[in-house]
């Protein structure tokens, strides 16, 4: 993890789960029970299914239009285009409709009988998103949210169905009550079918109708409790029972005698009864082979202990006829409470809200998980999908959903709350044209306000008028506020540790107060005041910044920023024509771009981009770049297996929503050739299991030419080795281009999470820079196992460096270089003669052998063109000891002395 904040340390358990349990465990050992043959019969009631064709006559199968209360109906001639349907409706049903406030009520159903529900529609008045929105609920309770025919169905006259689970009360009735949001609510079509053939499992329990007797297992033992379950957060829970029982390890549940091939609802359903914080228990699951949730945590998905939450996913049987559903430990034991396999495919691999905020015709396809708001939107309907995505992504810090939400210009009375892998971003030209009164806040409730892991998001381009005065900001590394207008006051910290941050471009009219925030970077800022600093504050270009006073407050302050370009954003115009807008290069720069008005720079339209999903291949991608385009990344999880060749000058690469890059069998994800004016910016480089050389290389090996007219600037840029699974890359950013510019760059090997180890995630060195004339604004480089920055180009330049030595080498034998002790955080070749840097910091916290020393933070060579200013070592809680700052003067930090802070070198 970044800075340490006493009693963080994250160690693996193993619940106690009861001497019953443990001596079972150590009698038996690892064990396989034989599976109870599954009955091939029906486990529902063998009954007809209710088809209706909502609006309109009889089309066989379908009944003519009845059960129904209220609502109009419609027809159409229009032909419907039923190609994106699995089974779809006869055409005819999709041509008629009935619309408005109106409610199906299925009545002479068997009382507490499973059913499936498909529900059809197609969009045959509207021919934009946005004009239809409408809620669906069964039996009370909510299924369909704010859900618009148009954008799920991907444009007008195309069928979409959707499936749910649903039970008959115990009067046998089902009731589908639609509710119109905007416009009219209307279905075209309906059908309740009995869920034949259905296995529900009470996994770790006895039979509690309609679940069976725990069966169909391999491995895992059982626990149970007498807590009482809270299931309103979910549709169709269980019975309380399922989710008083549990199957807990490591264990895999085989369902047989399926029918080949075909598809099926798998619903998991768990509950907490053991844990009562976050990251207590950690698992995935998969199905047939294919990971289906990953470092799932079931308090967090939830919202807390005993509380119920269902997964819900697709899965096809094998040829056999099976479904093999295994868990894997990640942290203390995997657990599952009950188990549906429902015929019909009807899930999804992670559930996401429902959108309300969908894109208008003529809208990019920007992918599911990219939300667009209106300022005609109800406030309540947009905080509605706010809260649900915060809800999914609060405690999410290794899962693989990403978010961005999209204003459009206009006022919105809402708050924002930001979780792990979601970008808000205002889409006008300037901040003041998305005006958000309430606010946009990053908190640490999750870690009970220690914010020292809220990485990965982001906030840009937004005005924001906090109704309480203060606008909490919260951060850790990777979780930069650009291009915002505060008008009010920001807080960086909730109450406990804080731990590094990046402000650019920015306007905080008030008083911005750092609190327990341990280093920090305001780049090209307007400041109405700073209260605060810890370590290592850093203002460069700032209007109002403090005076420099470092290292107490530890405030240093360079006034001019000597070159920068801000990063590219999305943005549309009044005709409703998206762009990106790229920032023109500025020298000698202090203050905002937009202060004075429409910055100047560059509108790229759209229609110049590639608009690049999960699933694209490098491949594919490259042909795109070949034919001149740009590139843009819609939130997800990129798995290349190839390398992302940027050639031309001036290509734009940006990413949405933290969009994740990850190399398999060891490619290196992308490279940039020697040629001007590149941006690349929004992305995260994900290391794969099989060693990548690098994961982002700028510039071949010997490039030289001049590019200081037109820089390749990079923008928040991430990397990442292991945390979120086992990766390995030797380094992580080379820039072998001249005059290449980083601005926020987050380079992790990382500490805690999955595949974390010495041995587990190697990686050598974070940064490489072998460019002349390149120049760093927040550089934060962490954990790495040698040298984690080596600067062989001359002429460099860093303003703010923080950095964390490795936390885990074995002992000081495996942390040698040659006959010194440990390496040098930052490494400047003893060939360079001409090298600046401006805040910088290094700390270390050797928690595996606390004996372990590191010589120096810093090594350079003694020459006059060679200067550091403002320099900080911390040993964190002691634990470990840096002997010296910069090469052998400076320091010690350690157990005595844990701060150690030198003014300049030589």
């Amino acid at each position: 993890m970044d800075a340490y904040a006493p009693g963080v340390t994250q160690r693996r358990r193993i619940a106690r789960r009861g001497l019953l349990s443990l001596l079972i465990l150590l009698s038996l050992g690892s064990f396989f029970l034989v599976l109870p043959a599954l009955d091939s019969a029906p486990h529902a009631h063998a009954e007809a299914p209710v088809q209706i064709n909502a609006g309109g006559p009889a089309v066989a199968p379908f009944s003519a239009d009845g059960y129904y209360s209220g609502g109009t109906t419609a027809s159409t001639s229009s032909a419907i285009d039923t190609s994106g349907v699995t089974n779809p409706a006869p055409q005819a049903v999709y041509q008629s409709n009935r619309y408005g406030n109106f409610t199906y009520t299925i009545s002479n159903l068997t009382a507490g009988a499973a059913y499936t529900v498909r529900l059809h529609f197609a969009e045959t008045y509207w021919s934009a998103a946005g004009k239809r929105v409408f809620n669906v609920s069964i039996n009370g309770q909510q299924v369909l949210t704010n859900f618009d025919i148009y954008a799920a169905a991907g444009g007008a006259n195309k069928a979409v169905v959707r499936q749910v689970s649903a039970t008959a009360t115990t009067s046998g009735t089902i009731a589908i009550q639609f509710s119109t949001v905007v416009d009219n609510a209307q279905v075209n079509g309906l059908e309740i079918l009995p869920a034949a053939g259905a296995v529900r499992i009470n996994a770790g329990g006895p039979a509690v109708a309609p679940f069976s007797a725990d069966g169909y297992y391999s491995g895992g033992t059982t626990a149970s409790t007498s807590n009482a379950i809270d299931t309103s957060g979910v549709t169709n829970p269980a019975p309380q029972a399922v989710y008083q029982s549990n199957r807990y390890g490591n264990f895999t549940y085989t369902i047989s005698n399926l029918t080949a091939g075909a598809a099926y609802t798998v619903r998991l359903h768990f509950a907490e009864t053991y844990w009562s914080a976050a990251g207590k228990r950690v698992f995935n699951v998969s199905i047939n082979g294919q990971q289906v949730l990953t470092n799932f945590d079931i308090y967090a998905a939830a919202g807390g202990a005993n509380k119920a939450v269902v997964r819900q996913v697709s899965a096809t049987a094998t040829t056999s006829g099976t479904i093999v559903i295994q868990f894997s430990t990640v942290v203390d034991n995997a657990q599952v409470n009950g188990l549906e396999i429902l015929p019909g495919a009807g899930g999804t691999p992670t559930p996401t809200p429902t959108s309300t905020a969908t894109p208008p015709g003529g809208t990019p396809n920007f992918g599911p998980n990219v939300y667009i708001f209106d300022p005609s939107m109800p406030s309540s309907t947009i905080q509605s999908t706010l809260d649900a995505i915060y809800s999914q992504q609060q405690t999410n810090q290794f899962g693989t959903n990403r978010y961005a939400l999209l204003f459009k210009p206009g006022t919105y009375n809402v708050t924002v709350n930001v979780g792990f892998y979601t970008q808000v971003l205002g889409l006008g030209r300037s901040p003041d044209d998305v005006v958000i009164n309430g606010a946009v806040n990053l908190d640490a409730a999750w870690m009970n306000g220690n914010a020292t892991q809220n990485f990965w998001r982001a906030a840009e381009n937004l005005k924001i008028i906090p109704s309480g005065g203060w606008n909490k900001w919260a951060a850790a590394q990777a979780s930069p506020l650009r291009r915002v207008d505060i008008q009010g006051n920001l807080l960086l910290w909730d109450g406990g540790w804080a731990s590094g941050g990046f402000l650019a471009d920015s306007l905080v009219t008030g008083q911005t107060q750092s609190g327990s925030q341990q280093q920090w970077l305001s780049r090209n800022d307007q400041l109405g005041s700073w209260n605060g600093g810890v370590w290592n504050m850093v203002f460069v270009g700032v209007n109002g910044a403090p005076p420099p006073s470092f290292p107490n407050p530890p405030e240093t302050v360079v006034n001019q920023t000597p070159v920068i370009r801000e990063k590219p954003f999305l943005s549309i115009d009044q005709s409703g024509n998206y762009y990106v807008f790229v920032p023109a290069l500025r020298s000698n720069s202090q203050g905002t771009t937009w202060a004075n008005g429409t910055p100047a720079g560059t509108s790229i339209p759209i229609s110049q981009f590639y608009i690049a999903h999960p699933g694209d291949s490098a491949a594919t991608i490259n042909n795109a770049l070949a034919q001149g385009l740009n590139l843009l990344f819609t939130p997800g999880v990129y798995q290349l297996n190839g390398t992302i060749n940027i050639t031309r000058p001036n290509t734009v690469v940006l990413g949405l929503g933290l969009a994740t890059l990850v190399p398999q069998n060891g490619v290196i994800p992308m490279t940039v050739a020697d040629v001007d004016g590149v941006s690349i910016a929004g992305l995260l480089f994900d290391a794969g299991p099989v060693n990548s050389p690098v994961l982002l290389q700028v510039g071949p090996s010997g490039s030289s030419q001049n590019h200081a007219a037109n820089p390749t600037v990079l923008s928040d840029v991430f990397f990442r080795i292991g945390g979120a699974g086992p990766g390995q890359a030797t380094q992580s950013l080379v820039i072998n281009s001249n005059n290449v510019i980083g601005d926020d760059l987050w380079l992790w090997r990382a500490d805690h999470g999955s595949g974390v180890g010495w041995t587990v995630n190697p990686a050598a060195n974070g940064l490489v820079v072998n460019g002349n004339n390149v120049t760093m604004y927040g550089l934060f480089v962490e954990h790495y196992q040698q040298y984690e920055v080596i600067w062989n180009g001359n002429g460099g330049r860093t303003y703010f460096f923080q950095n964390e030595m490795p936390y885990d080498p074995p002992n000081q034998a495996a942390w040698m270089n040659g006959s010194t002790r440990g390496y040098a955080a930052y490494k400047v070749a003893n060939s360079v003669t001409s090298h600046e840097a401006w805040g910088v910091g290094s700390y270390c916290y050797f928690n595996v052998d606390p004996s372990i020393v590191a010589d120096r933070a810093f090594e350079v060579p003694n020459t006059a063109g060679v200067t550091f200013h403002d320099l900080v070592t911390v040993s964190l809680g002691g634990v470990g000891t840096i002997l010296h700052i910069i090469n052998n003067t400076g320091g010690p930090s350690n157990s005595t002395t844990t701060n150690a802070y030198l003014v300049s070198y030589p």
